[in-house]
């Protein structure tokens, strides 16, 4: 993604699949709003404050470095921990994932805040809160923002630099699917370690 910028005249999409039968493709854009994101050329803050695990159920999608914007990079919009898309999946060093927002004026509001973190429970890894999907000037309109069956739309980097197009699309088939999640998560939970395309886009 291009850090602090969406397009208004063009837009990126990134073709996702519906956990079902007829593999249903949902295009989810990927484009930013230049005067929406007027602090995203900063580093937010981490919380490291004491919060309240919470479980829910969202629906997971994945990008890769080639449907970022731009295409072929890791920027991001938020970056917390990472000046980058990366991370291991660790507590210390969770995945970026990406979630929807509201632009209202030139104010934008995620709907997660940046920092918070997640525990994937099937893919065993941790995420960070630290970019957006949804483009134009009404993200709300998009899919990213008003979610999927009434749950929470999270969109989890999953790398793909060292790896060809068609084998990081696969793997966010793979990863697609309603999935249970913990929003605030302690430390401690089972983690199985890597870069998710690297790691085979193992689920449990």
């Amino acid at each position: 993604m291009l850090a602090g910028k969406v397009r208004y005249a063009s837009m990126s999409f990134l073709l996702l699949w519906l956990p079902s039968c007829a593999e249903t493709p949902v295009e989810v854009s990927r484009d930013k709003n230049p005067a929406a994101l007027i602090a995203s050329s900063k580093n937010t803050p981490v919380d490291d404050k004491p919060t309240s695990e919470r479980r829910i159920e969202a629906y997971l999608t994945g990008y890769s470095y080639w449907d970022n914007t731009p295409r072929g990079s890791t920027a991001i919009s938020k970056p917390v921990i990472h000046s980058r898309a990366g991370g291991t999946g660790t507590y210390d060093d969770p995945i970026t994932i990406a979630v929807g927002h509201v632009i209202q004026g030139q104010k934008q509001t995620l709907d997660f805040k940046p920092g918070t973190r997640f525990y994937l429970e099937r893919l065993r890894k941790y995420a960070i809160v630290e970019d957006v999907c949804g483009d134009g000037n009404r993200p709300q309109d998009g899919p990213c923002h008003t979610g999927y069956k009434g749950r929470p739309w999270l969109d989890l980097y999953i790398g793909g630099s060292g790896h060809d197009a068609a084998t990081a699309n696969s793997c966010a088939r793979r990863i697609t699917a309603l999935q249970p999640i913990i929003e605030n998560p302690k430390p401690g939970y089972e983690t199985f370690a890597g870069e998710v395309i690297a790691g085979g886009c193992v689920t449990f």
